[in-house]
């Protein structure tokens, strides 16, 4: 199902065209607006009128999250603070949080866009929306709220936390779309098990699964266990919020960024240089409708590739392959890179191992070690102690043969390694 025809399906020439024409608007109006953005391009040597094509977004520099702490909480803004209509804000775990403004045509924007991105999800009028992403700060809830109300369907505004009255409401209400991160779709399962409930057999048809990596395993796991067709989307606060990107029902094979709104580059992460469609490397994005605060270049830290070739939807967008993680996520563990997503991958083709692990990174004798804990199911946790050392010593092999680390492998009990009703924490990095 498309939302908007018009957009959604313009030929690639014409979109590359709208994209060149709202960046040179969006870029005379930082440039006016922004002491950050007008300094910046002052000292790499560019006008905005110089800017003649999209290849000449290159010449720009990148803006980074350290910028908008240094500017934190209203420097990059671009409109006076009379036009602000809403503040959200990151938790701010890393420092202070990163603020960003919307202008109310900011927030009619992101609306559409989250309409078009649950209509790309099969979602439409009639459809019953079971928002538990955070309200708050945080974009998600207030996001996909605004989105389901533009789109016509009926949303429950049910937050996150209070897990038992959710499946309580899910079934009552007769939920037809979850939206979540992945990880609390698959606790929901679990707790719904717990009190003698299946959630297979709810009226759910599917999961808008985003705020944190996950792979190909662990959709085929939620499917499974909710009995949804589980949908990617992906966004981030700085550049709107949830709708950035969103895989189709009819493809699940890839997210559609909404190039009208948004122009992606794909960097190499250490040295900056803009990489060739089907490399995989750092996503950079550029807004061209947004008021409120502006991002030029702004380096996500997501690691993906994207995708050109044609898709079986109809949509004309180009699609991000599903984040393999994040730059500053990857851990170094005795030179070796690693992602948490690569050992995930391992783990879940491992029969007798529960979607539920944590990363323990620390440093012994002045050498990485990392300890792999992962949660058995009960079955094989009751097995005797040489079955279990059998599953540790195939895991650590797995592993091994993968990414050329040694590890420890720890299998643990069921429902031992925590929950989180937001983003799972699946690394504790003791080095730090």
């Amino acid at each position: 199902m498309i939302w908007n025809d018009e957009f959604e399906t313009l030929p690639r020439e014409a979109l590359a065209s709208l994209q060149l024409k709202r960046l040179q608007n969006t870029l005379e109006r930082v440039y006016s607006t922004v002491p950050f953005y007008r300094q910046a391009f002052d000292r790499a040597g560019v006008k905005p009128e110089q800017v003649q094509s999209l290849s000449d977004l290159q010449r720009l520099p990148f803006t980074l999250k350290q910028d908008m702490r240094d500017n934190y909480p209203y420097g990059l803004f671009a409109v006076p603070m009379e036009e602000i209509v809403r503040l959200h804000a990151s938790s701010g775990t890393t420092g202070k949080p990163t603020v960003v403004g919307y202008t109310r045509q900011d927030i009619d924007m992101w609306s559409g866009l989250m309409a078009r991105s649950f209509a790309a999800a099969g979602v439409g009028r009639g459809d019953i929306i079971h928002n538990a992403y955070g309200y708050g700060l945080f974009t998600g809830g207030l996001g996909a709220h605004y989105g389901a109300e533009k789109l016509g369907a009926a949303v429950i505004p049910m937050s996150g936390g209070n897990t038992k009255k959710q499946i309580m409401i899910m079934q009552d209400f007769g939920s037809t779309v979850l939206t979540c991160t992945p990880s609390y779709s698959l606790y929901l399962a679990e707790a719904a098990a717990e009190d003698g409930f299946d959630i297979r057999n709810f009226d759910l048809k599917v999961g808008i699964l985003g705020a944190e990596p996950w792979s190909e395993s662990i959709r085929e796991e939620i499917e499974q266990k909710l009995n949804i067709k589980a949908i990617d989307i992906y966004g981030l606060s700085e550049i709107l919020g949830p709708g950035v990107a969103i895989e189709c029902i009819e493809a699940q094979n890839g997210l559609h960024i909404w190039e009208d709104h948004f122009i992606a580059e794909i960097i190499d992460p250490q040295t900056g240089e803009i990489l060739p469609d089907g490399d995989e490397g750092e996503l950079v994005i550029t807004t061209i409708t947004k008021e409120g605060i502006t991002m030029i270049r702004y380096r996500t830290r997501d690691i993906t590739r994207l995708i050109s070739e044609p898709c079986i939807c109809g949509r004309s967008h180009r699609r991000l392959q599903r984040m393999s993680g994040r730059s500053d996520d990857m851990l170094i563990i005795r030179g070796v890179n690693v992602f948490p997503s690569q050992i995930e991958s391992v783990l879940m083709q491992v029969e007798g191992v529960e979607p539920h692990y944590q990363l323990i990174v620390d440093r012994e004798e002045n050498l990485d070690s990392l300890e792999v804990q992962v949660e058995v199911t009960e079955d094989i946790f009751s097995d005797e102690v040489r079955i279990l050392q059998g599953l540790s010593d195939r895991i650590r092999g797995q592993i091994k043969d993968m990414l050329n680390i040694s590890c420890k492998v720890r299998l643990v009990e069921p429902k031992t390694i925590t929950r989180s009703e937001g983003k799972a924490q699946r690394v504790i990095d003791r080095r730090r």
